[in-house]
């Protein structure tokens, strides 16, 4: 069970910038809990996401000796891969495709068949440099903009990223809006239909309705799950405030109550949610 710790999806949105030496005080916390994978930062232009501008020297001060996480970094266009796979510390570069060609030209300001060819470059560069492409399906469970969805149209997607040997996929509710019977249909059908790829849940959530969500994903095979401690992050197009990100808190609680071993240190998790006020307390 792979458990996806977010603080990038957290902080990105944020208008007050965190300093330098705070975001790597909280990631050099969080490489100690065991998560998977921490994704740490963005390598996209500082205009369009300010808040990340210094993944570059955030990432060069981080304490990855003893830790066992795998770093990802989120990239826009093939220039911003280019500079993360200059990173040996980097295992992963994620993509956002959205389903959604208005998301796609507002999140990328690319036509999703141009965001394809990206993906497909940046496949091609994660080849050469030994690294690994994550794509989020974002819109994945419906978009706020009248753009065509259906499961049919995942599917579809999928199966292309399959053909340019993809073999992750986060299944993203960009806006909270998925209902527990339609995660549960969505992976059981990916999960049986392409049994190479792994695929993740990135779910966008009210806290009422959390457990529920990571239930129906949990049921229908996900192991791979996306989160932020207390909730933090989210989609500013939700409008509703309480609409954020899966709190990485609630996701462990739920997997231990399943009697899964979710492998972390409980004491450094403590200490990484005792940070979290310090880290957001402009918000």
């Amino acid at each position: 069970m792979k458990i996806i710790e977010c603080p990038r999806d957290a902080m990105q949105g944020l208008t007050e910038f965190i300093p330098t030496h705070q975001k790597v005080a909280y990631l050099n916390q969080l490489l100690q809990v065991g998560f998977d994978t921490i994704d740490f930062g963005s390598f996209v232009s500082p205009k369009a996401i300010p808040q990340m501008r210094d993944t570059p020297a955030v990432l060069e001060k981080l304490e990855l000796t003893g830790s066992t996480s795998k770093l990802l970094a989120i990239v826009a266009n093939k220039r911003g891969a280019a500079d993360a796979c200059n990173y040996q510390q980097i295992d992963y570069l994620g993509f956002p495709l959205s389903i959604s060609e208005t998301f796609q030209q507002r999140n990328t300001h690319a036509s999703i068949s141009e965001a394809l060819n990206i993906v497909s470059e940046i496949q091609e560069l994660c080849i050469r440099t030994n690294k690994q492409q994550v794509v989020y399906i974002s819109m994945g469970f419906g978009n706020p903009y009248g753009d065509p969805y259906d499961t049919a149209i995942v599917e579809h997607f999928t199966d292309i990223l399959a053909t340019l040997d993809v073999k992750i996929i986060s299944l993203a509710d960009t806006i909270g809006v998925a209902e527990p019977a339609h995660i549960e249909y969505l992976f059981k059908t990916l999960i049986h239909k392409f049994p190479t790829i792994e695929f993740g849940a990135h779910l966008h959530s009210n806290p009422a309705t959390s457990v529920v969500k990571i239930e129906a994903a949990f049921n229908s095979g996900c192991q791979r799950f996306d989160g932020a401690l207390k909730g933090f992050g989210g989609c500013p197009m939700a409008k509703d405030e309480l609409v954020g990100n899966m709190a990485t808190e609630t996701i462990v609680n739920f997997l231990i109550a399943k009697g899964k071993n979710v492998n972390l240190n409980h004491e450094a998790l403590k200490s990484a949610l005792d940070l979290v006020p310090s880290v957001f307390s402009h918000i």
